[in-house]
């Protein structure tokens, strides 16, 4: 530990202070820096786990793909798994993560119980919701590392079994689904089965589909998405009245980075000849990554989109959640505006802060960078890839379109990429008091750039 503050003082102040890791899953490509980056390599590992506490501590650079092969051989996982192998737990818990299982279990730093930060004042810091640290602790998340960094957490686990059922539902309006998806979260059973995870797919305006999955003892078979069949396109396959689909709990969890959502077409990937000869072991999120951000570097969808007389296309990549009574709105303005499918879907709620009475909320809310109201359902909308760029609407119309609608609804954005806001909204958004009361006592020399910096100026 003393090694890493030295080498923190070390980094030139007048440099953004950066990671040295070897993969992201950001959206707010940089320059290439000359700078150092800061060697956080020694915290990329699970330190232990305990399967009669059902914790684990983990080190902050650990990805999820090492946490998730750590906690399955004791039978256990952690209660939420972002989608991609490579996020790292420091990630998800700084910046923002979800999954199927954030319906009941809220999002990764709600399963949080301590974390050790290096701080942006170079101090190493332990905080726990009940320390004198404990402002930190709820003000980390959403902070994406302009307070400081992870470098251990202790984080809580549950119990899984060898097996998942899948169960999709289809559905023929944004209104029916919301509504079912409302009624199923709250009870938690459909069909007189368990419901244990939930998220979904719209492919149309009249053609959406929630996934309903169970942990199950025993399958009947395993489906395997890694080679030659593609999961979002089961969906429409197994869809109900037949059977659903099972899948090793394993594959469950990473159903979703063999082909990085849908993404992987845009590479040829789903191309039946050239998933072939395609490797399984580069059928990966981080895979797909690196041939955007090359591509980015390069400009070359834009160049050959000019060179074909198309029009330039626009980057859409953005998570947005609003609450589960708008979502059918949303969806409606964004099959009118933007009309990229598919579109996932997955709902969340705060796992805590509903029973506190406000005692532990920070200017009203448990997490103040991130304000969510407890006991309410809120449906996380995904949508990835690229659209054609509107005539006289600038490069970044569609992105600056969604961040308008989203702020009329009462929504959120992630701010994993790319951002626009102007200053003042994102500090209302974003509860800008909190966060500079915390950037104050934290990083008060200010070597780390602020959240606005970071997040819209793309520092």
């Amino acid at each position: 530990m003393r090694e890493l503050r030295q080498a923190y003082a070390r980094l030139p102040e007048n440099a953004p202070v950066r990671l040295a890791k070897p993969t992201s899953n950001l959206f707010r490509f940089r320059e290439p820096s000359s700078a150092p980056g800061l060697d956080v390599g020694a915290f990329g590992s699970v330190i232990s786990v305990d399967p009669d506490s059902r914790t684990a501590e983990v080190g902050g650079m650990t990805t999820y793909e090492d946490l998730v092969a750590a906690t399955l051989r004791h039978g256990l996982m952690p209660l939420v798994v972002p989608q991609l192998r490579t996020i790292t737990l420091g990630g998800a818990v700084t910046g923002m993560g979800i999954e199927s299982s954030s319906f009941r279990n809220g999002l990764p730093h709600e399963s949080v119980e301590e974390m050790e930060i290096l701080t942006g004042a170079g101090d190493v810091v332990v905080a726990r919701r009940d320390n004198e640290h404990g402002d930190l602790f709820r003000g980390f998340p959403n902070s994406y590392g302009t307070l400081g960094y992870s470098l251990r957490l202790r984080i809580g686990l549950e119990p899984v079994k060898p097996y998942v059922h899948l169960r999709h539902l289809r559905f023929s309006s944004g209104e029916a689904a919301m509504a079912a998806l409302g009624e199923i979260c709250a009870d938690r059973v459909h069909g007189g089965e368990a419901v244990d995870f939930v998220d979904g797919v719209a492919f149309a305006r009249d053609e959406l589909y929630l996934t309903l999955a169970s942990f199950t003892d025993r399958a009947p078979w395993t489906s395997d998405y890694t080679g030659s069949d593609i999961y979002y396109t089961s969906i429409r396959r197994y869809a109900a009245p037949g059977p659903g689909d099972y899948l090793t709990v394993h594959d469950y969890l990473w159903r979703w980075d063999t082909d990085w959502f849908w993404c992987s077409r845009a590479f040829g990937v789903q191309n039946p000849v050239v998933r072939r000869f395609w490797p399984r072991s580069l059928k990966r999120s981080d895979v797909y990554r690196r041939l955007v951000a090359l591509d980015r570097r390069t400009d070359f969808s834009r160049l050959l989109a000019y060179y074909r007389g198309a029009p330039p296309p626009e980057p859409l990549i953005q998570d947005i959640e609003v609450e589960v009574g708008r979502g059918a709105e949303f969806l409606d303005f964004f099959h009118d505006e933007v009309g990229m499918t598919p579109v996932w879907m997955c709902p969340l709620r705060l796992r805590e802060g509903a029973g506190t009475g406000g005692a532990d909320r920070a200017d009203g809310h448990t997490w103040p960078l991130y304000p969510l109201e407890p006991d309410r359902l809120y449906v996380n909308f995904g949508f990835w890839g690229m659209v054609p760029v509107r005539p006289g609407g600038g490069r970044n119309y569609h992105n600056r379109l969604i961040e308008d609608e989203v702020s009329r609804l009462g929504g959120h954005k992630s701010l994993y990429s790319d951002a626009f806001y102007d200053e003042d909204d994102f500090w209302r958004l974003y509860n800008g008091d909190a966060y500079r009361k915390l950037k104050a006592v934290y990083d008060p020399g200010e070597r780390l750039l602020d959240l606005y910096a970071k997040c819209v100026g793309n520092g």
